[in-house]
């Protein structure tokens, strides 16, 4: 039977539930949308053909009308003079809120949402907010007051330079506000990152590190042979450093020699960045070892924005091709255009993107023979 029922009523009804039209225009105490459903019914040569089911069918409709509390059935004449005039559904309407939540079941949901928006009405861009996502704020119910709270400490504190450790909202701590960082940046009007958001609202991030084996004659060391900086403080540092090796890998940056007058420096993958900013390396010999894949010559590229004169080392055809039994794959491969490679460098980058050797192909750092690397380091 490809009759309406009352199933797909419900279903037209319910695709303004999920994209929370139904319950917006409730937040914002309009009147509830009318709603048309067109039936599918029996013509009227099947009238007298299909009896039973026609019966059956408008049972059905009534019935799952629950005598028009879930919605109103719209009645017309169908036959003619052979088979007598036949009043049958032809339209099913839902007109007010209370048909609609009876009809979706979600007495329960709305419940909570008048709730929601008793618990918001004092804070209005909080209040707002909801009214613009309801559902997220349905999920979110009985959290309202402590995200207000949150709210309301962040808005205060912008631009304090504080840690979010140090938050004293009544009912919040710091996993709290971590738990609902997304919802509150968007009350917040700030990036849903973590880093975006504490940057957003002026706020202090744990502070990151950058790894680094100095030459002895550089004077950093004393009895160390390792050296963790804030990269807020490294670009202080009053040194003159004649050669720098970074590498990606943390096993290859600890095994490989450290370059005389220089250092090796830890990369960290996209973190290459912090790097690639410290003053004291602009005039230095730098040289980058990455693994051989397509990210890895976009962090070259990266690099070789803020030091033009980067050159790299073990990332080359000759390297790659002697290494064939030790290939394995890139997750996922990047082929964006990169700028700032050599010539040699972007053919074998082309490469990479093209599979020309093998698909998503990836030779990492720590799968290459430690003699080939210590011969072409040398």
């Amino acid at each position: 039977m490809t009759w309406t029922t009352p199933a797909e009523i419900t279903a037209k009804l319910r695709r303004l539930w999920d994209d929370g039209s139904l319950l917006r225009t409730y937040a914002a105490g309009e009147a509830c949308p009318r709603v048309e459903v067109p039936l599918r019914g029996p013509r009227a040569s099947e009238i007298g053909e299909r009896l039973g089911e026609v019966q059956r069918w408008v049972g059905g409709l009534v019935t799952g009308s629950r005598e028009g509390s879930c919605f109103r059935l719209e009645y017309a004449s169908v036959g003619g003079r052979l088979i007598g005039r036949n009043q049958l559904p032809r339209r099913a309407i839902i007109e007010t809120y209370d048909q609609a939540w009876r009809l979706l079941g979600v007495r329960r949901e709305v419940a909570a949402y008048d709730g929601v928006l008793v618990e918001t009405a004092g804070a209005r861009v909080v209040r707002e907010w909801v009214g613009q996502h309801p559902l997220t704020a349905v999920e979110l119910a009985g959290q309202w007051p402590r995200l207000i709270a949150a709210y309301r400490w962040l808005d205060e504190h912008r631009g304090s330079g504080r840690y979010l450790r140090e938050i004293s909202a009544p009912g919040v701590d710091t996993k709290f506000a971590e738990r609902h960082r997304v919802v509150l940046s968007k009350l917040l009007d700030v990036p849903p990152t973590r880093p975006g958001f504490l940057a957003g609202l002026g706020l202090k991030a744990k502070p990151e590190f950058v790894r680094f084996r100095p030459a002895p004659e550089l004077g950093l060391l004393g009895a160390a042979s390792e050296l963790a900086v804030r990269t807020d403080e490294l670009p202080l540092l009053d040194i003159a450093v004649e050669t720098a090796l970074i590498v990606e890998n943390e096993i290859s940056y600890l095994s490989v020699p450290v370059p005389a007058g220089g250092m090796v420096i830890w990369g960290k993958g996209f973190d290459v960045d912090r790097v690639g900013a410290l003053p004291w390396l602009r005039s230095a010999d730098v040289i980058y070892w990455g693994d051989l894949d397509t990210h890895g010559f976009a962090i070259l590229d990266r690099l070789r924005a803020w030091l033009p004169q980067s050159r790299s080392v073990l990332m080359d055809r000759d390297t790659l091709l002697s290494h064939r039994e030790r290939w394995g794959t890139e997750d996922s491969p990047t082929s964006a255009r990169l700028r700032h490679l050599a010539a040699d460098e972007r053919a074998l980058y082309t490469d990479l993107v093209e599979d020309r050797f093998a698909e998503k192909l990836r030779l990492e750092q720590e799968r290459i023979d430690w003699a080939w690397v210590a011969e072409r380091l040398r």
